[in-house]
């Protein structure tokens, strides 16, 4: 049987891809390779998965064309991950449509695509902590009400959980959603703080520091965050008509200036810090209740900032040439 990975050339997807291919499963990856950062490191990920298993097919999600092609010619899919869309809370402020066509549409055509297997075992998707908006009960946890989202990032991602439970209620589809908190780490995303503030500094450039510093952030590992979507995705719901939603997150809330100061020491070198306001979309703290994950799927996130931090300079080094 095999799984099917969306944003398999993304940073997630392509961790969640190697560890199930590691591990014996078939894999199928999907990811259009849009430009939205650098298509190289895109790639380079992608030639990390390149062997035995594993098969990669350049398509868009939102192409109803290509998906109902792909699970046509590979009807043995039987599990899916989806974590392709259009990612950034800033960058929705610039490129709306790209939201709506890749977490909406894109979510949707995957949804009808997946009622037609004649195997479904279990469909896990990426949500967010951003749905949790301003909300100013903390730890955040997953029965809180989260409708009141401050970007239209964290709406699309809403609204996928919401198709999630109709989808499940009407056609029973085994649903798990996943908010996944801030996650860092080699191999990660360009527009993400720790290969920004990295390169900055690097660079002898001043680095933004938003709302004059007074941020806190739940950081979450990358391998811890695979071994969270691996451990759902083999514990399927026991009532399909049920979608579930979990918080990914390393049940930690740290201080941003204590995050950069822990870059600049793996770094040896100093930041020079451009103080600026809140950004539009952009929320103050977050910090997850994990006590969901770890009881359904004995989710025990391992890695702290000291530990994971270093290792993602020495994989940023190793990368750039550096």
């Amino acid at each position: 049987m095999t799984v099917l990975i969306t944003g398999a050339a993304g940073f997630i997807g392509s961790f969640v891809a190697r560890a199930l291919l590691d591990r014996g499963e078939s894999v199928v990856g999907v990811d259009n390779l849009n430009d939205y950062y650098d298509v190289t490191l895109k790639q380079a990920r992608l030639a990390r998965l390149d062997g035995k298993g594993f098969e990669f097919v350049q398509a868009d999600i939102a192409d109803r064309e290509a998906m109902d092609s792909l699970f046509s010619r590979r009807a043995d899919i039987t599990r899916i991950v989806h974590l392709a869309a259009q990612a950034g809370v800033r960058y929705s402020l610039i490129n709306p449509y790209a939201y709506a066509q890749s977490n909406v549409m894109g979510t949707l055509v995957l949804f009808e695509a997946a009622r037609q297997l004649a195997r479904l075992d279990h469909f896990v998707y990426a949500s967010s902590s951003s749905v949790y908006g301003t909300n100013s009960k903390l730890p955040f946890a997953t029965e809180d009400r989260v409708d009141n989202p401050v970007s239209l990032y964290a709406a699309t991602k809403k609204a996928n959980e919401l198709m999630a439970h109709a989808y499940g209620h009407l056609f029973e589809l085994p649903l798990s959603g996943l908010r996944f908190f801030t996650v860092y780490g080699p191999w990660g995303r360009p527009d993400m703080a720790a290969f920004i503030f990295t390169r900055k500094i690097l660079a002898g450039e001043p680095i933004p520091v938003f709302n004059q510093g007074d941020m806190r952030r739940d950081f979450t590992y990358i391998d811890d965050i695979v071994a969270g979507v691996i451990g759902c995705l083999d514990s399927p719901p026991a009532d399909r008509s049920q979608s579930r939603v979990y918080n990914l997150g390393n049940n930690r809330s740290e201080r941003l200036l204590d995050y950069i100061a822990i870059i600049e020491e793996a770094l040896g070198r100093k930041a020079e810090v451009e103080l600026l306001p809140m950004q539009p979309g952009d929320v103050k703290e977050t910090y997850a209740d994990i006590a969901d994950s770890t009881r359904d799927f004995g989710f025990v996130p391992k890695t702290p900032i000291a530990e994971g931090i270093p290792r993602f300079i020495a994989w940023y080094r190793d990368f750039y040439g550096v």
